[in-house]
């Protein structure tokens, strides 16, 4: 009987195969890196990744605290992204992937993010992509709900299993003028499209790597080369958001 979505152990085991999967590993590490270019001095920056989860950004950058709604033994924190432990304006960069589409509550999220960021702080996350390739997969092949009509709140039935992949794009893309308009001094400094097939062809958490590991540069050659020619052929995206 397969480990409950919103069990701790279910993350743990996760964590294992990212580990273990060459592709998987080297791409989360490309996800890391964004947070490294943009806060290059990060080292020196108090920065929260909200819904580490089984990842290992730790091992890569130890000062970074690590947190996740689930207490875990590998995070240094456990709370609510919609609650945080930390005074005003407190925060250089709240780091996260795969977390945002989880949030009950985004308003109440960016909120807090309002709240505990700094002047000229970066809120910075890698999500699922609303484009036509991204959706069909999504929406096709994928647990999670994938509902671009869909409203800021979603069902909070668990920290994993309440989901809508779809939620990152209706806040920033399709309702900007809301988001805009609730949150005038955060400023979306990027929306970036991009990773159309390497998440495939690892297998993620729950399949087998489908290409031996010598394969993975040409992939994400493939990937990069891809998404420069269209936006549409994505299953991710990188949103970068200031506090001016």
């Amino acid at each position: 009987m397969p480990t409950p979505l919103d069990s701790p152990l279910r993350t743990l085991e996760h964590a294992k195969i990212i580990q273990e999967k060459y592709f998987l590993r080297k791409l989360y590490t490309s996800w890391y890196e964004i947070l490294f270019r943009e806060i290059p001095d990060y080292s020196e920056k108090r920065i929260v990744e909200l819904g580490s989860g089984g990842g290992f950004l730790k091992k890569l950058a130890p000062e970074v605290i690590t947190s996740d709604f689930l207490d875990l033994p590998s995070n240094d924190m456990c709370f609510s992204a919609l609650q945080m432990p930390f005074e005003n304006s407190q925060l250089d960069g709240i780091f996260m992937i795969d977390t945002f589409h989880h949030l009950p509550d985004v308003e109440q999220f960016l909120m807090e993010a309002n709240r505990t960021l700094r002047h000229n702080a970066k809120l910075i996350m890698v999500e699922p992509a609303n484009s036509h390739w991204g959706r069909w997969v999504y929406q096709n092949f994928h647990h999670e709900p994938f509902d671009p009509s869909g409203d800021w709140k979603i069902p909070a039935s668990g920290p994993l299993s309440g989901a809508n992949g779809a939620l990152p794009w209706i806040v920033f893309e399709r309702d900007h003028e809301r988001f805009a308009a609730l949150f005038p001094n955060f400023e979306i400094k990027s929306i970036q499209y991009h990773t159309p097939f390497t998440y495939l062809t690892s297998g993620g958490v729950s399949m087998y790597q489908l290409l031996p590991d010598f394969c993975y540069s040409l992939i994400r050659f493939t990937d990069q080369l891809a998404s420069k020619i269209t936006n549409q052929a994505s299953m991710f995206m990188t949103v970068v958001i200031q506090k001016i």
